[in-house]
């Protein structure tokens, strides 16, 4: 009897803890994030200074692919770019495609070295969206698709470090997905066949917190995609505003809430194996961001379940 009653005791505890953590992932939601724009971020800059408006992506798109590049104090990682432009200067000059590189509220000269690349290629090629604070990444991706003309929007680090060419096997497995119910579909590069060979390179504690992210992500919110993290997806341009209107993580776990909508919504996913090189100069803090992350994917799941936020969509202006 004593040790029901302690049972009991404590199953009324863990019960406790668990109302309160749900009340507290309620109370404390934002809503839907606020979509607006800063005057000076209507505009793209050109190599000339002068300033262009920025479409939506509620238009009717007029190029074949968007290569959205969010980069934060990145002026010394940013010469990875040249990669994507020996690429298409290899394609059909029929192909049209821009690069939008946002400057996520930099602090050195992401932005002047951004207009290099302008200038070398032309405005209507490289387009430079400079946001007035730091939004973090999911924010400035956001911003960047919102502004964007493709009819395929492809996610892409500033550091290169996924091979530019492997566009083509992300693409193949967007393909694979057809027919595409309301033109939506994702295709997410994945290095988790590279998960062996870096635990080999990884310290026992950052292999500790990665397998300990992984669970969470599977346990909390997606379940079908291995890898959530690499940075190199390619949506059509249906899935890109349907999924980043409803998204409202702005950080490093916006990834995993971005699929999460689109399991919910059924948009089909596909997982493609890409090759992929650790860059020096990731922004990535070890414990403290996995920390952030976990306390994220644990309020993605929460927020959703008790309602605080809602899949729904909104047209941004």
């Amino acid at each position: 009897n004593i040790h029901l009653l302690l049972s009991r005791a404590a199953l009324t505890k863990y019960s406790t803890a668990a109302a309160l953590i749900c009340m507290i992932a309620h109370i404390t939601a934002i809503k839907m994030p606020t979509l607006h724009r800063h005057e000076e971020e209507k505009f793209f800059i050109t190599a000339e200074g002068r300033k262009e408006s920025v479409p939506s992506i509620h238009d009717p798109p007029t190029r074949e692919l968007s290569v959205v590049v969010p980069s934060y104090n990145e002026e010394d990682r940013l010469y990875q770019m040249h990669c994507f432009f020996f690429y298409f200067q290899k394609q059909d000059p029929s192909f049209t495609y821009e690069v939008i590189v946002v400057d996520d509220g930099s602090k050195d000269q992401t932005t002047k070295v951004a207009l290099k690349y302008c200038e070398k290629y032309g405005s209507d090629k490289v387009r430079v969206l400079s946001l007035v604070k730091n939004r973090g990444k999911g924010g400035a991706v956001r911003m960047g698709v919102f502004s964007s003309r493709g009819e395929k929007i492809l996610m892409a680090d500033a550091d290169g470090a996924t091979k530019f060419p492997d566009i083509e096997k992300v693409e193949e497995g967007l393909q694979n997905l057809q027919p595409w119910p309301n033109q939506m579909a994702i295709s997410c590069g994945s290095r988790a066949h590279l998960e062996k060979e870096s635990i080999a390179k990884r310290s026992y504690f950052r292999t500790l917190l990665m397998y300990g992210f992984h669970f969470l992500v599977w346990f909390l919110c997606v379940k079908e995609i291995r890898d959530t993290q690499c940075g190199f997806k390619l949506l059509t341009r249906e899935a890109a505003a349907q999924t980043f209107s409803t998204l409202h993580i702005e950080r490093w776990a916006f990834d995993v809430e971005l699929l999460y909508i689109a399991q919910h919504l059924r948009i089909p996913i596909a997982e493609v194996a890409v090759n992929w090189t650790e860059i020096e100069g990731s922004k990535l803090v070890p414990f403290w961001s996995w920390l952030q992350m976990g306390r994220d994917l644990l309020f993605i799941r929460l927020r959703y379940m008790t309602g605080a936020w809602q899949l729904e969509t909104r047209k941004y202006n």
